[in-house]
């Protein structure tokens, strides 16, 4: 590792990353992002999918270059008893194993908690599935889309009158490698009191029904089930997107009351702000034609940088609606560094978004992005100790 590499905050930790498409991919690169050393173990003929998903330049996989950064790459044959014999070598050494199979498939192999956990008791275990280790629909397949209808969330997303809406990218595998890397920092800080490692059991439902807050509560009590309201809010008005006079898009949120009345008067409306009604967010929100059409009257007259240069000086709450064009030249992001270049063996420059989050004293970085598939199996497998012979033969086997 470099000497940045060694500063930073999960120096020292292994990851052992089996998992595929995306949640705990993500929660490997996540760690791997703050100093830990990943170790991507993939299939000899059947690399993880992420790097045959979605665009790819002069034969490259650009998912792949994201998700796979600050990983090294081995080829092992979990299936064959060499490749067994190896990884069970490997997690030996490891402090973390992130795997998405479904339920059973590592016992099928002899390479379940109670072998992992005898070759090396401080180990934890991750496991991330769509439904969980156990219950009637643990061993179904799992994936985000099915975890995001599942949770309500596609319930509560789209017009009233429209049928449900998924969103267009992996939103519930995010929400989860964000809770698997919780949930191994958890289980890792439990070790060093006890000395001894755990399973973690993460299932994709179950970070994405906790994004939507308070719907069980509201349920349980109340009998409460929230509608779908599309841009709208049962809690706030004016709250939604509205076009400017050049063709574009802002959103517009009002959850404190003194934006709500801000904005009035912004809009050349303050009379709306006496009615009994707009003294609350929810009453507000009944009255959303009115108050969706005086914004939205006063925004089409103008440009979108005109409106947002107004709403700032009013202090009012506003955004733009960007697309990743504009994600990629927004001064906030550019004064974050969100998007950051890395430069690449195979494509030269590249950029992507940087680390999740900035610490002062030992702040993470992205040293190298997605490398080719199997790059480090050599390398990786001497330096635990096996001879030239040793990988002849694991290859012969199929075992790399």
């Amino acid at each position: 590792m470099t000497e940045a590499a060694d500063a930073a905050p999960l120096a020292g930790l292994r990851v052992l990353d089996l998992a595929t498409l995306f949640a705990g991919p993500l929660a490997a690169t996540m760690l791997g992002d703050f100093g830990a050393e990943v170790v991507k173990v993939e299939h000899p003929e059947k690399p993880d999918p992420s790097r045959g998903h979605g665009p790819s330049k002069d034969g490259v996989g650009l998912w792949w270059k994201f998700l796979g950064r600050n990983k090294r790459t081995i080829t092992l044959n979990l299936s064959k008893p060499g490749g067994r014999a190896t990884f069970l070598r490997l997690a030996t050494t490891a402090d973390v194993v992130i795997e998405n199979f479904r339920p059973g498939t590592l016992e099928k192999w002899d390479l379940g908690w109670p072998e992992l956990s005898a070759a090396n008791p401080r180990l934890v275990l991750t496991r991330v599935t769509g439904f969980g280790q156990f219950g009637p629909y643990a061993h179904r397949p799992g994936f985000g889309t099915l975890a995001e209808a599942m949770s309500g969330f596609a319930a509560l997303t789209g017009e009233p009158d429209a049928p449900p809406t998924l969103p267009p990218f992996g939103l519930a595998d995010s929400i989860a490698g964000l809770a698997t890397a919780y949930a191994v920092l958890t289980a890792l800080a439990a070790r060093e009191r006890t000395g001894e490692g755990q399973v973690v059991d993460m299932a994709l439902i179950e970070p994405m029904l906790l994004a939507l807050g308070p719907q069980a509560t509201w349920y349980d009590q109340l009998g409460y089930v929230q509608e779908r309201t599309g841009n709208r809010s049962a809690n706030n008005a004016p709250r939604n997107t509205y076009r400017t006079a050049d063709g574009t898009w802002v959103a517009v949120s009002t959850s404190a009351q003194s934006i709500a009345e801000r904005v009035m008067h912004l809009v050349g409306r303050p009379d709306l702000i006496d009615e009994p009604w707009f003294a609350t967010g929810a009453d507000r929100a009944r009255h959303a034609d009115v108050l969706d059409r005086a914004v939205g009257d006063w925004i089409a007259r103008h440009t979108r940088a005109d409106v947002l240069a107004a709403f700032e000086k009013a202090e009012a709450a506003v955004a733009p609606v960007q697309d990743v064009r504009e994600v990629m030249t927004d001064p906030q992001y550019g004064a974050l560094d969100t998007i950051t270049t890395v430069d690449d063996p195979e494509l030269g420059p590249l950029r992507m978004q940087n680390v999740l989050f900035r610490l002062s004293a030992t702040p993470g970085a992205i040293r190298w992005a997605g490398r080719p598939h199997g790059a480090d199996t050599d390398e990786i497998l001497t330096d635990l100790g096996l001879t030239p012979a040793e990988l002849a033969a694991l290859r012969e086997e199929g075992a790399l």
